[in-house]
């Protein structure tokens, strides 16, 4: 491991220019909405609210400051599914996965429209991406998953051990699966973005303003900070990860913690060396599985394989610091692409997954029809967040929408259970999936997830 100091920091955070920080909610106020959480969920959702209801008060309240956790820190891929991957919206819903293909594509179009509508520089490209198999039997998972994307009118293309070189150097990959319709964006610059933007539309913006409690009671919802009140007549709760400020929400989610390493800009040739010269965004087929991309100034960002809980659920800053992984990272990095020996790690960070039981976005109503939610978005949310934005204001303004009559409002999901059988469940479902990647074979445990309709990924 290399013994330079690296930046403890998101490359995306670090290289971002500085921004002016908002002012601290002081005092009371009122809202006609009042959206807490300041990630893409939350801006979202205030950004499409000051657009439907130009007349609307509008107030976001966000406990540190914007696009600060994973919006800010996230491998930036945007992918259109909903559903966290087709298999898993055909596993769930297959009566209704194409209606929810079809949602997911619009709102990937939507996301690209408004992006180029508000002038928001986010390095957004649609160069697809790869997805890799290291074993024999991740061959054959690609390939059935080459076979269910095509009945499902999906564009992809598979490379089997002889054509893999055409988009790999990598001694460690036999095959490949690209997907096209996929973008990836500098994600740290989007959520400033969609800030400039929603400031521009009037959106009050408070930083450093956690909600304390949510109480909805006579003609609005109170909303307490440390400093301050909001009393708004609607609600949207976008905090995603964070302790849940309604009960019902208390077990929807659990954080897992998921790292990442960036590498130094490397040099044409350097990327030449590992058959690399595409935008295309990467990722291992495994359970275990590394993300992999590119950024605007060819740096390679490494990230995934481990993802770990903490007992209880635990939150906490220290823990996106976990050198064990970050060892772990590079020497996977350099069995991969051993033409880059050498090359050095500027940045290591890690941050919070909101992992739900169906890996996928959950929108719901409560309070008396006042307080919207979205959230479970399980590592999938760059474009999700937009559809659980728009989700939450039909469900406020009370009008039946596509939207809302889908499985993804409709549907339930199932809670994770109390300690400590959540942390042994979950820690042993990690053991059995790594297992899985080693022998190609799912045990008795995962199946019986399987019929459950249960799992952990992130």
């Amino acid at each position: 491991m290399s013994t330079k100091t690296r930046i403890r920091k998101s490359v995306w955070i670090d290289r971002a220019p500085a921004r002016t920080p908002q002012p601290k909610l002081v005092g009371e106020t009122t809202a006609d909405l009042a959206v807490i959480g300041g990630g893409y969920t939350g801006l979202w959702t205030a950004l499409h609210a000051a657009e439907r209801h130009p007349d609307w008060r509008i107030v976001l309240l966000e406990g540190a400051t914007i696009g600060h956790a994973a919006s800010g820190r996230n491998g930036g891929f945007v992918d259109p599914s909903l559903t966290h991957g087709l298999s898993n919206g055909v596993e769930r819903w297959p009566d209704e996965v194409r209606e929810l293909n079809r949602l997911g594509d619009e709102n990937f179009a939507g996301m690209r429209d408004d992006i180029k509508r508000h002038g928001i520089d986010c390095d957004w490209r649609e160069e697809g991406i790869l997805n890799f198999a290291r074993t024999e039997w991740e061959a054959e998972w690609l390939r059935e998953g080459a076979e269910e994307a095509a009945k499902y009118g999906q564009h992809v293309e598979f490379y089997d051990r002889d054509r893999v070189g055409e988009v790999t150097a990598s001694p460690a990959f036999i095959a490949a699966l690209r997907v096209e319709e996929q973008a990836t964006v500098d994600p740290y610059r989007l959520a400033v973005g969609l800030f400039d933007a929603c400031r521009e539309l009037g959106v009050e913006v408070y930083e450093h303003s956690v909600v304390k409690r949510v109480t909805n009671g006579g003609d609005a919802v109170r909303i307490q900070t440390a400093d301050g009140e909001v009393r708004a007549a609607r609600v949207a709760l976008a905090t995603n990860v964070y302790p849940a400020l309604l009960p019902r929400l208390k077990f929807a989610t659990v954080p897992v913690y998921d790292y990442a390493l960036a590498t130094e800009p490397l040099s044409d040739a350097q990327l030449k060396a590992i058959g690399w010269t595409g935008g295309e965004g990467c990722a291992d087929a495994g359970n275990q599985f590394h993300y992999f991309r590119k950024t605007e100034d060819n740096r390679i960002l490494w990230g995934g394989y481990d993802a770990i809980y903490h007992f209880g659920s635990r939150r906490s800053e220290a823990l996106t610091q976990r050198e064990e992984t970050f060892a772990k990272l590079e020497r996977n990095f350099f069995e991969t692409y051993p033409q880059l020996k050498g090359v050095e790690f500027t940045h290591q960070w890690g941050g919070m997954i909101d992992t739900s039981t169906r890996f996928c976005l959950k929108a719901g109503l409560a309070g008396r029809g006042r307080i919207a939610y979205a959230l479970g978005y399980t590592g999938l949310g760059v474009a999700s967040t937009r559809f659980g934005a728009d989700a939450m204001l039909d469900l406020l303004e009370g009008e039946p929408t596509e939207r809302t009559e889908s499985a993804l409002v409709r549907g339930g999901m199932l809670p994770f259970p109390p300690e400590p059988v959540r942390a042994m469940g979950i820690n042993f479902t990690r053991w059995s999936m790594a297992a899985e990647d080693r022998t190609g074979r799912r045990n008795l445990w995962l199946r019986t997830m399987d019929a459950l309709g249960l799992g952990f990924d992130s």
